[in-house]
């Protein structure tokens, strides 16, 4: 799998945060242009749009909810590979809607990791977090977006509430 497109991935995945308590929203700022200008998108209205369909999609896949599949297959119609033949195999090129390359290309690569890392994207366990991560460990037991900001809250909230059970 190509690791920029797993970057692309993680990007769009984690493009709604959670911050001081507040969901926002980073694909309708700066931060959404540069991604996209990162990425090699144009920058429109529909291609923001499709990303927007398509990380919400796979959000909802990734946490289980079955009704997301209609969603996801909706997001990426009218994209197809086609195979290239060349002197050193066959190469497969994407062929979409300009407007839909880029979000085609996040669907692409989270089918790669569900096929070659089964299991291994997930969800940030801190409930209060809408981050995902791509679990690159050895063991696959990763929980957290960030063992640095969403590690040590849950390792401090389950020590207090250790304590307060044996008060």
């Amino acid at each position: 799998m190509l690791i920029e497109d797993e970057g692309l991935l993680i990007a769009v995945l984690n493009s709604a945060p959670v911050v001081d308590g507040l969901p926002t929203e980073q694909l309708d700022s700066e931060a959404g242009a540069a991604l996209v200008n990162r990425f090699g998108g144009a920058g429109t209205g529909a291609e923001f749009q499709h990303l927007h369909q398509v990380r919400d999609a796979l959000q909802s896949m990734i946490r289980g909810e079955p009704e997301a599949v209609e969603r996801l297959a909706a997001a990426i119609d009218k994209t197809a590979l086609l195979p290239e033949v060349t002197h050193e195999g066959i190469h497969w090129v994407l062929d979409a809607p300009a407007d839909k390359l880029l979000a085609a290309r996040v669907v692409l690569a989270w089918s790669r990791v569900m096929q070659e890392l089964p299991g291994r994207l997930r969800a940030c366990a801190n409930t209060e977090c809408n981050l995902f991560l791509l679990d690159h460990s050895r063991p696959g037991t990763a929980k957290w977006c960030s063992m640095s900001t969403c590690g040590n809250r849950m390792k401090v909230r389950a020590h207090a509430q250790r304590l307060r059970e044996l008060e």
